[in-house]
């Protein structure tokens, strides 16, 4: 994306002296003395970004800003203010305003700011561009496709937290998929455009807490300022994963953040205001937690009013192998190799083994046999399924190919495998299968 930017100011001087540097800084520049002369040609594809002074004759900065703002709210809108109007372009930026800056603003700091707006846009106009009209997680995250009733009601259950905008706290075992849940409700959401920030807080350091998550106006011994996760994640989705490693004083800040609705970079002139949905996930019992006093109860209250759970692989045994023939797929075309047949014995095993791994070891597996390598060793593993088990799910996975087959047909299916009506039905019985969940 070429950097556009938009430079509107009433003082002819002062004008000139500013498309010269950010030309000179190899920024293109349209140039307006009139607020009103520059709205025009201003679309939601506009590819740049607006840089105005606050008081102009007739239309003034606030008065663009906002009419801006109506027909993009994603259009990144920097305003110079001179002392006495901070507190107007602190309720601007409120209002959505991207930043504003201070007269007169030292080169480096006006450069680094238009650098971050113009890269802002860039990133909105790609997004929009590359989100497709498709409202179904499965169709973007195979992971979470399947036919299975947990899945078909986690589904529906993601696709309502991202209408609403709502916090929600994801809550399953390590490789359920909360990652790739958290994403699909950034994905099919209003905040689609905007950044998803993900947060290890696991990985979060004590002493450096404050500098990574809120950032720092002051320069840098290169003049640009440092942009935390909070800021990063203005107007889009942060994601705090696994929430419960966060350490108490972590906790704490983080609570009093998000009950003030605003924070405040070191060295910044005003705090500024907190547009983000917050998306949380845990592979523990976090209502136990904060009745043990180990999480601190206003977070887990914020965070908990809407909880999604994300199945293991073991509750939805049933998805196992489409995610199966998915990952093999998928590894087979990265390494170039035509798939390999699976065998009776080998649907089996997919089909009996308990998966304790969930999503990365469907993975591996799936991995390891585009390569030609098993690694399940039936006399190492103890826990490994015996002949009638295996028998069991070869029969069950023999039952669900014929139904994927025949759209699920049950008299088509039944032909296939010349099997009389009652045993048929019998055996749907025995291995919990219903023929509904294959129909097209």
């Amino acid at each position: 994306m070429t950097s556009l930017v938009r430079l509107v100011d009433d003082d002819d001087d002062l004008r000139a002296a500013q498309v010269q540097t950010l030309r000179l800084a190899g920024i293109n520049v349209e140039e307006f003395s009139l607020a009103a002369d520059a709205l025009r040609g201003i679309t939601r594809d506009y590819p740049g970004v607006v840089l105005s002074d606050v008081r102009m004759p007739g239309m003034d900065g606030l008065d663009l800003f906002r009419r801006l703002h109506a027909i993009d709210p994603d259009l990144p809108v920097i305003l110079l203010t001179g002392h006495g109007d901070v507190p107007m372009a602190v309720v601007a930026l409120k209002a959505g305003a991207y930043d504003f800056l201070t007269k007169p603003v030292a080169r480096d700091v006006l450069l680094a700011a238009l650098h971050r707006a113009i890269g802002a846009r860039a990133l909105v106009l790609e997004n929009r561009q590359l989100r497709q009209a498709s409202h179904d997680p499965a169709d973007a995250f195979p992971e979470l496709g399947g036919s299975s009733e947990v899945m078909q009601h986690l589904r529906t259950a993601l696709d309502r937290v991202a209408e609403a905008g709502s916090n929600a706290l994801l809550v399953g075992p390590d490789g359920a998929g909360k990652l790739t849940a958290a994403r699909a409700i950034h994905r099919l959401g209003p905040r689609r455009a905007r950044p998803f920030v993900h947060l290890a807080c696991d990985a979060l350091d004590d002493a450096r807490f404050d500098a990574d998550l809120l950032g720092s106006d002051a320069a840098t011994p290169r003049g640009a300022r440092q942009a935390g996760q909070l800021e990063r994640a203005q107007r889009g989705v942060l994601f705090l994963d696994r929430v419960d490693g966060l350490t108490p004083a972590m906790q704490a800040r983080i609570s009093a953040i998000l009950e003030a609705d605003e924070f405040r970079p070191a060295g910044a002139a005003a705090p500024r205001p907190l547009d983000v949905q917050i998306l949380a996930s845990t592979s523990g019992d976090l209502p136990r937690m904060a009745a043990e006093g180990r999480i601190d109860t206003r977070l887990f209250y914020r965070l908990s009013g809407t909880v999604l759970s994300v199945p293991s692989l073991a509750e939805r045994r049933e998805d196992i192998p489409a995610l199966f023939r998915h990952f093999l797929l998928a590894a087979c075309a990265r390494l170039d190799r035509p798939a390999p047949p699976m065998t009776g014995a080998g649907k089996a095993r997919l089909s009996a083994h308990g998966w304790p791994g969930n999503l990365p070891e469907l993975r591996g597996f799936a991995e390891s046999q585009a390569v030609g390598i098993t690694p399940f060793d039936a006399q190492a593993d103890e826990s490994a399924p015996g002949l009638a088990d295996l028998v069991a799910a070869y029969e069950a996975e023999l039952i669900r190919d014929a139904l994927r087959l025949a759209g699920g047909n049950a008299t088509a299916a039944m032909g296939r495998l010349r099997l009389p009506r009652k045993t048929f039905y019998d055996k749907l019985a025995r291995h919990a299968i219903r023929p509904t969940d294959f129909r097209r």
